[in-house]
């Protein structure tokens, strides 16, 4: 017999790790407490017990944070700040250096704890999670080493409240806190309430490097506990990283109070393989995609799709090694999967197994023997899914994956698309183009190509529509962290209502006294209702405009939509179109100043030479606002791009309505969006001058879309709209927290601007938040 043929018939022997050092430091803490100011104060507020999943024994109890502990944790960061924001970079580099080191130096230690406490496998969390929490402080701490010569200008957010998921406990604090460390803010995190202790362990390690108290702030606890932190007045940014639904809760509690919100949610991830592609190695990638981390993970490749010419050997290769699949306890080394997080955990995903097969799926699971105690669930995967299953769209957080077959790289794409998420994507096939193609396809914040569930801290993580906003790790993750010195700036008023009376304007003032159409499609169009509503300027009535309704922003929305071609146009294109835009505002100066002087505009000539400026900037920035390549992982390109959101709402403000308007349309549409804009409600007879300029300008029908009406009216329309990808407005506070609120249906990200600014100076922030980061890992060398 050949040694080959030996080694198929040897049967694995057991090879546990250890855990007497982590259960002997679990036994000296019958409490998980909070950590406030740099000490473990006694828990005032009730308790609960923490289990270990894969055997079901209670291993401790923690804390539940009371809002008097929270409100304590905010004061003790709010206190720490001004000293540790007044910190030189490097001196802040020091300490995420140590935090690192100290990680590394207790890395079994750490591996273990978070197996008992998660149930994940210790292979897992001894060569993935550990290795990149070290790796994650030690990113940061040479961002705060540069953190004056790379990000001029830019200071801490302040105070931040983050909260984080059960499923990388001590990885997703440290994807957090080293951002936020780094840029000179103060921490209160709140762990999950079925995984404390690794957190509890980082909070030792902070003590035992010297970190200043207070800088670091962890209050256990559970949703109640979140929610206090989330609502609390005096944090001035929210991270948080879980389910869609919460998210959703925390987007609506948040509206209008002006915190920085990013969100990491949900996923349902396509794992796409072409006919191409190498199957072994795509099978083994299955493996790594929805059975890594019992399938609790959001970027899962959880929608298997697979090319229809080699459908029948990929799967029967899957279920091949579907049968070598080993489970059971975690930390054993030979184990490919231990529990998932709760029994609880354990339920939903059963629940959701069993409506899979009652809608008339197949579901094919491992031939596994599941230990009798602990929260154990059999990997597999269904067959015979249709895209209108429930498994097929929603997120089952557990180690089961839905797949479809397609015929060519079109439908794979909009089948990888039929999806309200948008976190990640991986790609197989031997063809680098076509691969690339599909990745630029795919609306996700990630995609792997030939690879899956490959993280640095150096690349981007974040999602599109439904699965967020925000980014955590490299330059976009510390961007999250920084912002630029506020101004105090005079507050936006509630608009009057529209006077829709008759008309009574002298009619020999034909210049002035006009009544202007809708601009949807290319075209001037008439509103839907039919209304107009009277405009006045600084000597009475001077015309009328058309008062929008929801309809009309739909057409326009739908006209924008159908202008997709305008992202893949380069970029030295689309600014070409903003330098003709340019030229002929330039043309019509003074036709331009005439409607600014009529409207009571101080200084026309001046708003319309810096109207002109920015197009000229805008389109200089078409081609210069550039994505990057990041040292990442060996073998690998990893390419940050900055993508375009897709359609854009855009609500221009009354103050400057010419140069308002334009320096929010010009470096949307440069960036490749397709905009829908509310003229200034007050205003609006200047923003309608505009409709010949674009029409004389090549720009593409659909690329720019100007309505008027009531501001309000007209936002929320945008804001509720699922096919608006993003939403900018100026208005008041009350109408920002309307938007906000009016968001929660896509979760489109919102950017508010409540104070009256001086537009004459150029915001290069737009750009960025003009554009969503998409990462994309490019297999390169040896």
């Amino acid at each position: 017999m050949k040694i080959k043929d030996i080694m198929q018939t040897m049967a694995y022997g057991p090879a546990p790790e250890s855990s007497a050092e982590a259960r002997d430091w679990i036994k000296t803490r019958s409490v998980i407490p909070h950590f406030i100011g740099g000490k473990f104060p006694a828990p005032e507020g009730e308790t609960t017990e923490v289990y270990n999943p894969a055997t079901d024994e209670v291993l401790t109890r923690v804390a539940l944070g009371t809002e008097a502990e929270v409100d304590a944790a905010v004061k003790a960061a709010r206190a720490a700040l001004p000293k540790w924001t007044a910190l030189a970079g490097h001196e802040r580099a020091t300490y995420l250096y140590a935090l690192a080191r100290h990680v590394q130096k207790r890395e079994r230690f750490l591996a273990v704890l978070e197996t008992l406490d998660n149930g994940k496998t210790i292979r897992e969390t001894r060569d993935i999670d550990i290795p990149l929490v070290a790796r994650h402080f030690y990113h940061h701490a040479g961002w705060a080493e540069m953190i004056e010569s790379d990000f001029p200008g830019l200071s801490p957010v302040g105070v931040c409240g983050q909260i984080i998921p059960w499923n990388f406990p001590l990885l997703m604090l440290a994807w957090k806190v080293a951002p936020a460390l780094a840029a000179g803010n103060t921490v209160v995190l709140k762990p999950a309430d079925l995984t404390p202790l690794t957190a509890m362990a980082f909070a030792e390690i902070c003590v035992e490097i010297g970190l200043p108290a207070g800088v670091v702030n962890i209050v256990q606890g559970d949703g109640a506990t979140g929610a206090a932190l989330a609502g609390h007045s005096d944090v001035n940014k929210l991270a948080f990283t879980g389910s869609t639904d919460v998210g959703r809760v925390l987007r609506r509690q948040l509206a209008g109070s002006g915190k920085r919100l990013s969100l990491e949610l949900g996923g349902k991830s396509p794992f796409i393989v072409f006919e191409d592609a190498d199957l072994d190695a795509a099978v083994e990638g299955v493996v790594d995609a929805i059975w890594f981390n019992q399938g609790e993970v959001c970027c899962a490749g959880s929608r298997i799709l697979v090319q229809e010419g080699v459908a029948e050997r990929f799967f029967a290769k899957l279920d091949a090694r579907l049968q070598t699949l080993r489970v059971g306890d975690p930390l054993d080394k030979t184990m490919d999967m231990g529990a998932v997080v709760s029994r609880k955990q354990l339920a939903r995903i059963t629940a959701l197994l069993a409506q899979g097969e009652a809608e008339g799926a197949t579901l094919r699971r491992a031939p596994v023997i599941l230990p009798e105690t602990g929260a154990f669930c059999a990997p597999g995967y269904f067959s015979g899914t249709a895209p209108a299953h429930t498994v097929s769209q929603t997120e089952i957080f557990g180690p089961v994956a839905t797949t479809l077959t397609f015929r060519t790289p079109d439908e794979a794409v909009t089948l990888a698309n039929d999806t309200r998420y948008g976190l990640s994507a991986s790609v197989w096939s031997e063809n680098i183009n076509r691969a690339i193609e599909t990745a630029a396809a795919v609306k996700a914040g990630v995609v792997w190509i030939n690879a899956t569930n490959i993280f640095d801290a150096g690349a981007p993580f974040g999602g599109m529509r439904e699965s967020g906003f925000g980014r955590e790790g490299g330059r976009l993750g510390m961007l999250e962290y920084l912002t630029r010195p506020q101004i105090a700036r005079k507050p936006r008023l509630e608009p009057s209502a529209p006077d829709i009376a008759p008309f009574t304007g002298k009619a020999d003032r034909p210049a002035i006294d006009i009544t202007a159409k809708l601009y949807i499609g290319g075209k001037q169009v008439r509103a839907d209702g039919g209304q107009s509503y009277t405009v006045m300027g600084k000597n009475g009535a001077i015309g009328q405009a058309a008062m929008a309704n929801r309809k009309d922003i739909r057409n326009a929305v739908e006209a924008a939509a159908k202008a997709g071609g305008w992202g893949g146009v380069t970029a030295h294109n689309r600014a070409q179109v903003l330098y003709f835009l340019a030229e002929n505002l330039e043309q019509r100066r003074a036709e331009f100043v005439a409607a600014l002087t009529a409207a009571g505009t101080p200084k026309p000539g001046d708003e319309v030479e810096a109207a002109i400026r920015r197009a000229f900037w805008a389109a200089a920035q078409a081609d210069k606002f550039d994505g990057s390549v990041t040292a990442t992982k060996s073998r690998h390109v990893t390419m940050t791009v900055n993508e375009p959101f897709g359609v854009m709402g855009i609500v221009a403000p009354d103050e400057a309505p010419l140069l308002g308007l334009l320096a929010l349309i010009l470096p949307a549409v440069a960036m490749g969006n397709r905009v829908v804009a509310v003229a200034s409600q007050s205003h609006p007879l200047v923003g309608a001058r505009l409709y010949q300029v674009l029409e004389t300008s090549d720009v593409p029908a659909g690329v720019i879309n100007l309505v008027t009406g009531e501001r309000d009216v007209l936002a929320k329309t945008l804001a509720e709209h699922d096919e608006v990808a993003a939403l900018w407005y100026c208005g008041s506070a009350s109408g920002a927290a309307m938007v906000e609120t009016a968001s929660v249906g896509n979760l489109k990200p919102v950017w508010a601007e409540t104070g009256v600014r001086d537009w004459q100076t150029p915001d290069p922030d737009l750009l960025r938040k003009a554009t969503q980061g998409k990462t994309i890992w490019i297999p390169y060398g040896a």
